[in-house]
């Protein structure tokens, strides 16, 4: 599969810069390029829950318990990057703060975008978003090219776009379950005025 070179390179590539051999290269590129592959890397991954990222997880009960408002302290994973859903029901409150879910719940399992560094997980899909991204950012600093820059930014919109519509199809849609606020919504009817 890939490397971190090989994305780094297909991000000088849309920038029209010379390729780098390794990340410690003496080279701008190559400094620019160790410097924001692993922030952009997580990035990325926060900002759609590819389905390579994706892992669940019963939470370990702290043994502290939040100050105020909530019952519980969890744990998050040390690879936690974003969470996706709970196995809380629609009305049971949480919140994320710091590396911990805080809830009244003595028990919950999560669905959660990880960080992955492994290159050779990642999907095809996924490198093409992530040299984008980094490529945008990248061409101003290589090229100070601002329009080369929102092109790219725009490459790496249509690239999140496309991953959503990609991942979608890859399961059975998760079933969207009716509230207060949607019956509303659908009950509603135009007065005659």
């Amino acid at each position: 599969m890939a490397s971190e070179v090989q994305i780094c390179n297909l991000a000088l590539a849309k920038i029209g810069d010379e390729q780098i051999t390794s990340l410690t290269d003496n080279s701008k590129s190559a400094r620019l390029c160790n410097l924001v592959y692993e922030p952009f890397r997580d990035s990325v991954l926060r900002a759609h829950p590819w389905n390579f990222a994706i892992k669940r997880i019963a939470l370990a009960l702290s043994t502290e318990t939040p100050a105020y408002e909530y019952t519980a302290q969890f744990s998050l994973p040390s690879d936690f990057l974003r969470i996706i859903s709970t196995d809380l029901l629609g009305d049971e409150e949480y919140k994320i703060e710091g590396r911990f879910l805080l809830a009244h719940s003595p028990n919950v399992k999560i669905r959660y975008v990880s960080q992955v560094i492994d290159p050779n997980q990642f999907d095809w899909l996924f490198i093409e978003t992530l040299a984008a991204r980094m490529a945008a950012e990248l061409a101003i600093a290589i090229t100070d090219n601002r329009v080369l820059s929102v092109d790219l930014f725009n490459l790496y919109a249509s690239k999140v776009a496309e991953a959503r519509s990609i991942d979608a199809q890859e399961g059975t849609p998760d079933n969207i379950t009716a509230d207060l606020w949607l019956g509303s919504r659908l009950s509603y009817t135009n007065p005659v005025t």
